[in-house]
């Protein structure tokens, strides 16, 4: 089984009441770029997790306690609807998250832009956190078993933002979420 089918294969037996919904599709708010009024080109959220599935590094944006923004490279996963990353527990991210658990995604390419805009929890699902170790290791052939103490984080999405480079004013995408156990707002 290929990465993608593995991580599916997880995401099927780990589906939980908090998965996302599928997001309500929308164009940014971004004056004089010449934004189309209809969704006319816009992009689906498929595509958008088939960049975030594939992306090899990610920036991860956080916020220090003196309201200062965090921004760092790290390796992860895409699955169940989020974003699955260790970190050090005494790293800046983590003591980031532990005051404020909002923070920002993006995907390594720039040219197919994904930015999830949401909130990181630690993963206390023992069988999730099993399952992680192996697909982070054939992903990025390397053995996390020696930090298995250390935090792994879900970030579930609130907002994500979806634009690829070559057609950038039709192609710019906002999605919103609401989890299965929100009600939407307005």
């Amino acid at each position: 089984m290929d990465e993608e089918g593995a991580v599916e294969s997880v995401a099927k037996k780990s589906r939980s009441k908090s998965s996302p919904a599928k997001p309500k599709v929308s164009r940014p708010n971004i004056p004089g770029y010449g934004m189309p009024k209809t969704l006319q080109g816009a992009l689906t959220w498929d595509w958008a997790e088939k960049q975030l599935k594939k992306s090899r590094e990610y920036w991860i944006s956080t916020v220090r306690p003196d309201g200062a923004p965090h921004t760092m490279i790290v390796w992860g996963l895409w699955m169940e609807g989020g974003f699955y990353f260790s970190t050090g527990k005494t790293s800046r991210k983590a003591r980031n998250l532990a005051e404020n658990n909002r923070c920002t995604i993006g995907n390594d390419d720039a040219a197919a832009a994904v930015i999830v805009e949401g909130t990181a929890e630690p993963l206390t699902d023992a069988s999730t956190r099993k399952q992680f170790f192996p697909l982070y290791e054939k992903k990025y052939k390397f053995d996390m078993s020696n930090m298995q103490g250390e935090p792994i984080f879900t970030v579930r999405p609130k907002v994500a933002f979806g634009l690829r480079e070559k057609d950038f004013s039709s192609s710019a995408t906002r999605w919103k979420f609401t989890r299965k156990d929100e009600k939407m707002s307005s």
